[in-house]
Parts: C-alpha cells; structure tokens; sequence
C-alpha cells in the first residue's frame, strides 16, 4: 500500500548537466535543491543553479562517491529527498539503504530493485520468467581454470563471436567481443580485472554475439501503486568502446515490433516490482528478433529524446512518485510525436583517440531556435577539470519528419 510522503527539499548527489536538470524539473515544482561539489569541481555550473550548496570533501571523484559525506550534507540542510542522477552511486543499492536508514527519501527503485537488476544474471532470469528472450548466455562463471572451461565449453557448443560481460557491468566497461578461444582466454583475463576495477567484483559471464544488432531501449515509469507505462522506444545503436553517441526516438520499429518490445519491458518491470524512472534495453538482430539486454536503474543521459516526442517531464514524475503519488497519465495518453535526435558534445580530441582534453572554453554560444534544446554545465571561461567525465553538453534536436532518408522505418 501506498503512502504520501511529501517533502520540499532536495539534495542533488550528481554534477554537471544531470545535476542542472534535476535541479529544474524540482524547482519548477517549488521545491528546494542543494547541490554538493568538491574542491576540485569549485567552479562547476550546478553549484550556481542550487539554493544551497555544500562541499563533501577535497575530491576529485572520491567525495561524489562517499555514501556518509553525502548524508552528512543532507543532516546540514534539513534536505529530506535525494535524487542520485546518473553514475556515481546512482545504481549502488547500499545508496538507498542508507537514505532509508538515515529517514531519506531515494528518489529511485528500492533497494532490492536495483540490486536484482544490477546483476545482469539475476536480470535475465526475471525476463525469462516474464516470457522475454533472452540471449543464449551462461552464469556467472568460476573463478580461475575451471571458469575458463566453462566459457571454452560454451563456446564449443553457441560458437564465435561471443561477448564477455562483467555481471554487475555499466558505461560500457568490462565487455569485450572476441572471436577465438585465444582471444576468449585473454579477454577472461582483462575482462575481470576491469570489471574489480569498476564494480567491486570480478564477476563475468559469456553471452552469445548477435551479428549487427539494433540497439532499441524503452523508457519506464512505475509508481507505488503498481502501475506501469513505457514512453516508447529510442535507438542507441551508434556507440563507441560500447558508450552511446547518438540517441534516436522513436526507436524507428515495425508498429508491431515497436509493440512487442514495449509490452515486454512493462512485464519486466511489473515482475521486478519497479518503481521510478527505468530503463529496458533490447537487441534487436537483422531478422527483428529481439533479446532483452540489460535494465538501468536510473535516469538515463539520453531521456532527453523522450521528452522531446513525448511532452513529458521524466524527472517530474520522478520527484512525484517518490512523494507516493501516482503517474501523472495514463498509458493511451502517451504519444509519440515526429522525431528527436541526441548528440553528445564531449571535451575530447579526435584526433588522439577521443581522449577526453580538459581546458578553458575560450567561446561558448548556444545554439537556439526552434526544435532545440541544450543539455549542459558550461559557460564562457569555464575550465574543464581533467577529473571527471568529459560531457559538456547534450544537443537535442526536434522535427515532425525525417528528410534525410524519408521514412524513418529505413534508418538503422
């Protein structure tokens, strides 16, 4: 049973556009924010649009990530909501345990929820219990030697190309294709030591290649009332070292693929007992055979498009559904109107690989007009610290056609 829990303070545990963005959709329903920085992130954007603001520690990255320093600013101010973004600790579930313990509302999926989806194993369970394909994978595999003849036996029996994953895997790190049992053995290796590096844990599993897959999302919302809405589906198959560079919405599917697909993320998160913002992700082979991928807990850099073909606030339902209320409309009220496209403009030089390049905006203008819309945390003479990730702006784009191939059914 559902209750209202209202509150009129929010702390905004994230940085940059993200930060920026949560701050508006709170604000505009007359809430308070307090944004939190380090010392190395001092000049940062947010800390400009918050009403207070609070430094959790010297930095860089370090402070964004500490559970404690960041329920000791929400203690500081009286806040009592936190909204965790994206990253940082926006998918740890000890995250919304201890705003629960501390009398916090985590404005998110509970605890449980984001633990069982953040196993991509335990995931993929709950899809095949919804009637969801799934791709042919295998568990978590054994540590050392035994591990490595497991994925050898796999691959013996479902062949080449295959996908090292890392189970608790995100941002596109710990996965590698590989195309042979030599490169199988080495990418265990190196797959392991990125996954300890960036989750904790060193689990990995073997999944199934898929040859020129298209990448297609669904967008949830569920309230604690048990109900549950998609808002259509966006193609994220432009990718690079497997992080997405350009979003699409709508995800460009046949009407009864679109359908499909969407059903299937409902059910999935209706199983899961989801509740916030959400997001299903899908492959989709040349055949328009789909697979359930992976589910994000979170808001995701790219709801953007959504909202542009849609009409709707994500964040703003967000904020209402963690003060109990119900989704705001009904799932028929959900349209999906002409087209979006999201481009993400990074501090980066091409010309060395895409690393990210930190430094002075010596020029910065926005662009404007009609079917545009800015995403970001920068300004003229702003400095770019070298610490954290690379995303200055989001750029998103909006028109009732598709000119450039004429049926939108065609792309991809």
């Amino acid at each position: 049973m559902s209750r209202k829990v209202k509150f009129d303070k929010v702390l905004v545990a994230n940085r940059g556009e993200i930060a920026v963005r949560i701050m508006r959709s709170a604000q505009e329903l007359g809430l308070k924010v307090v944004a939190i920085y380090e010392e190395t992130d001092r000049d940062a954007y947010h800390i400009l649009r918050a009403d207070e603001v609070v430094c959790v520690g010297p930095g860089p990255r370090r402070d964004y990530l500490s559970i404690e320093r960041i329920m000791e600013a929400a203690r500081q101010t009286g806040a009592q909501a936190i909204h965790p973004g994206y990253g940082f600790l926006s998918e740890n579930p000890d995250f919304p345990e201890a705003c629960i313990k501390e009398g916090l509302v985590f404005i998110g999926p509970p605890p449980r929820v984001i633990r069982d989806m953040g196993s991509k194993v335990v995931a993929r369970r709950l899809a095949l219990e919804s009637g969801i394909p799934v791709i042919p994978a295998t568990e978590a595999l054994s540590p050392g030697e035994q591990g490595d003849q497991e994925a050898l036996a796999f691959a013996q029996e479902h062949g080449y190309p295959l996908m090292i994953k890392a189970v608790s895997g995100g941002g596109g790190r710990g996965i590698r294709r590989v195309f042979d049992d030599r490169g199988l053995l080495a990418g265990l290796t190196q797959s392991r030591s990125e996954a300890r590096a960036a989750f904790g844990n060193d689990d990995i599993y073997l999944e199934k290649g898929i040859h020129r897959p298209r990448h297609v999302e669904v967008q949830i919302l569920a309230d604690t009332y048990g109900n549950v809405v998609h808002l259509g589906t966006r193609n994220c198959s432009i990718q690079r070292r497997h992080q997405k560079l350009i979003e699409i919405a709508p995800g460009g599917l046949k009407p009864d693929l679109q359908e499909a697909i969407c059903q299937a993320a409902v059910r999935l998160a209706q199983k899961a007992g989801y509740q916030s913002a959400g997001t299903v992700e899908f492959l989709v082979d040349p055949d328009d055979s789909f697979y359930f991928l992976e589910v994000n807990t979170r808001i995701q850099v790219e709801h953007t498009v959504t909202e542009v073909v849609t009409g709707i606030d994500i964040i703003r339902e967000q904020l209402l559904i963690a003060q109990g209320e119900p989704i705001s409309f009904s799932q028929d009220q959900v349209r999906e109107r002409g087209f979006a496209i999201q481009v993400r403009i990074n501090a980066e030089d091409p010309k060395n690989n895409f690393f990210a390049t930190p430094g002075v905006i010596q020029v910065y203008q926005s662009p404007g007009g009609p079917g545009v819309r800015l995403d970001g945390a920068v300004y003229q003479g702003y400095e770019i610290p070298p610490y954290y990730d690379s995303l200055m702006v989001k750029l998103t784009v909006y028109g009732f056609t598709w000119p450039p191939c004429g049926a939108f059914s065609s792309w991809g």
